[in-house]
């Protein structure tokens, strides 16, 4: 399978950069949140000496995903570094809310950073900087020299960045968010985001904003004066006493959450952006990795995609049989529960279903439970008509 040639092919021949060559799409992939949103989604994982994988098992699975199904002629992965980063010097207590990663996802962080240089890709963060900016730096060179853009996230704070040539992708739903989906969740239009923002603020980084400003205020705020400098500087001729006072006693406070929320184009990004290339991993980095990473069933699918030759295994039509200390079934009895199921098989790409039943009678059967597995040895059983001993 070679996406390389598939993802030209499927362009415009008269698509052209400003160097002449053949216009092509750029996949900036949020890093950090895919690390994120993989280890929430999975259940708990860990390699045989014990390192928790269950965040790169998912990170790999999404971006080998994204590679496969999407149309990207080159990829590049961003990360956010420390958690200071300049907006601190601003705003001090930028973030300061956040609790730290949890214990078991610390040693993935590592672990994702060297997935991505196996898949053949640029891991790159930037001290002092957090990938949202390093996104918008790169967004801002690859439309210079006339790139498509694709944002893989979707995080509201890169909706700033959408507009002509510029798109996000939630990498879970694979649904491309343009002006309409922002317009949607913001209630106006991509360029006035940043504006929103500042009177709304964000509880999840500690952003001030306004207080009493929710998001639906401040577009209608936004949308009346065309721009936050305007409003503020008119915030006398507001007619609700309350709003008007809050606008007048917290002018310096929008314009700071303004600098936080707007998003940084000049950081001193390490790599050009006209060197990034598609996913083209090496047989045998990428290989070594997933088996270290005890990966198997991705390493076998990514194998089989892409003709390398596969090391003698069971015989054909047989899984390799778990070890009984790998083995890990669970019950699920929530809602909750299942939905992480549902979401790591969606993750993982596969699931295996199986159903119990009970006979009422020669031609019939009710349906009691239902199991799920996405890997050898990893199951789930989802009890649906059971009931308790007369009783209990």
């Amino acid at each position: 399978m070679d996406w390389e040639l598939a993802a030209v092919a499927a362009k415009a021949a008269t698509d052209e950069t400003k160097d002449g060559k053949p216009a092509r799409t750029l996949c900036l992939v949020d890093g950090s949140g895919f690390i994120f949103r993989a280890f929430h989604a999975l259940p708990p994982l860990t390699r045989a000496d014990g390192t928790p994988v269950n965040a790169v098992l998912g990170f790999c699975n999404m971006l080998y995903k994204l590679a496969r199904d999407y149309r990207c002629d080159a990829i590049a992965v961003l990360f956010d570094t420390a958690r200071v980063t300049f907006r601190n010097d601003i705003y001090p207590d930028y973030k300061a809310n956040r609790p730290e990663p949890p214990a078991e996802l610390v040693p993935q962080f590592p672990l994702v950073r060297e997935a991505t240089r196996a898949f053949g890709l640029p891991a790159i963060e930037v001290a002092g900087f957090e990938a949202d900016d390093l996104i918008a730096t790169y967004v801002r060179d690859a439309r210079a020299r006339g790139d498509r853009v694709t944002i893989v996230s979707s995080d509201k704070d890169l909706m700033q960045l959408v507009g002509d040539g510029v798109v996000m992708l939630d990498p879970i739903k694979m649904r491309e968010i343009g002006a309409d989906e922002v317009r949607e969740r913001f209630g106006v239009g991509p360029d006035k985001v940043i504006d929103v923002q500042a009177l709304a603020g964000d509880s999840t980084d500690n952003v001030p904003g306004v207080p009493g400003i929710g998001v639906k205020t401040a577009a209608q705020l936004i949308e009346a004066f065309g721009d936050l400098d305007t409003l503020l500087a008119r915030a006398g001729e507001i007619t609700q006493p309350k709003r008007r006072q809050t606008l007048l006693d917290n002018a310096e406070l929008a314009r700071t959450s303004r600098e936080l929320v707007t998003l940084r184009d000049d950081a001193p990004v390490p790599e050009p952006v006209a060197s990034f290339g598609p996913l083209d991993p090496e047989p045998e980095a990428l290989t070594a990795f997933l088996k270290a990473q005890e990966f198997k069933a991705l390493l076998a699918r990514i194998q089989a995609d892409l003709g390398w030759q596969a090391e003698a295994g069971p015989a054909p039509g047989r899984a390799p049989q778990p070890k009984a200390k790998d083995i890990a079934y669970e019950l699920v009895q929530s809602v909750d529960e299942l939905q992480r199921w549902a979401d790591a098989a969606v993750e993982a790409g596969r699931v295996a279903v199986d159903t119990e039943t009970t006979s009422l009678d020669a031609m019939r059967a009710k349906l009691v439970g239902v199991s799920l597995s996405i890997e050898p040895g990893r199951a789930c059983y989802v009890p649906l008509g059971h009931r308790p001993p007369d009783g209990e």
